[in-house]
């Protein structure tokens, strides 16, 4: 179905499928807790595999004791990693937000910057995480493909690939820019709740006879 299905179809399908979403989920958010974009940057590299809610249970510490990027900067690199070593791969983690804090105080002026090109040149920060910033900071059209947004775009038949770059830019083929956020919003936190990786709720899906994956189903 997907195969033969047109980028114009595709679209409208979509948007159909928003628009239950919308409906489904009116309280649709981010699924990580931030009061200002160096929080959400900072929660956005700790999320890197792992989940929101570790994140979150880390950074209601974390964010309570660095609270600026001279913070982090001046941190003893030992007593960071502590910090958010329960999100994994923590040295790497604490390098890099150490590192991104001091690029934000040595090339923005300790401010976190407003534009995709700028945002992915600081340490841990790649095209998700500066979506991700960007659109529920800045309120600026991006595309966090996240695992949420990975999957459930497959499945629905949108996409046909596991590469979140070429996924971001196929979806951008088939949406506005004026949907972009609540795309990821909608999407993310559906598949939080209905479309469980492990354990989906196709029979209660509210987008269950637009979705080629549950069609196929016996």
């Amino acid at each position: 179905m997907a195969r033969r299905e047109s980028q114009s179809a595709k679209s409208q399908r979509l948007g159909i499928i928003l628009d239950r979403l919308a409906v489904a989920y009116p309280d649709a958010r981010v699924g990580l807790d931030f009061t200002s974009p160096l929080e959400l940057l900072i929660a956005t590299i700790l999320s890197a595999q792992c989940t929101d809610e570790r994140v979150n249970i880390v950074t209601k510490s974390l964010f309570a004791r660095y609270r600026q990027p001279v913070d982090y900067a001046t941190a003893p690199i030992e007593e960071l990693e502590e910090s958010v070593r329960s999100t994994g791969f923590y040295k790497n983690k604490a390098k890099n937000i150490q590192q991104c804090c001091r690029q934000l105080i040595d090339q923005f002026g300790g401010e976190v910057p407003q534009t995709l090109e700028e945002l992915v040149t600081l340490a841990g920060v790649g095209r998700k995480t500066a979506n991700c910033v960007l659109s529920n900071c800045f309120d600026i059209p991006g595309l966090t493909v996240d695992t949420h947004v990975t999957r459930i775009s497959n499945l629905l038949g949108l996409v046909s690939t596991q590469d979140a770059v070429k996924i971001e830019f196929a979806l951008m083929k088939i949406l506005t820019s004026d949907r972009w956020n609540e795309f990821d919003r909608l999407v993310i936190t559906h598949g939080r709740r209905t479309c469980i990786a492990r354990r989906p709720q196709c029979s209660g899906c509210p987008i269950n006879d637009l979705c080629p994956s549950a069609q196929e189903k016996p």
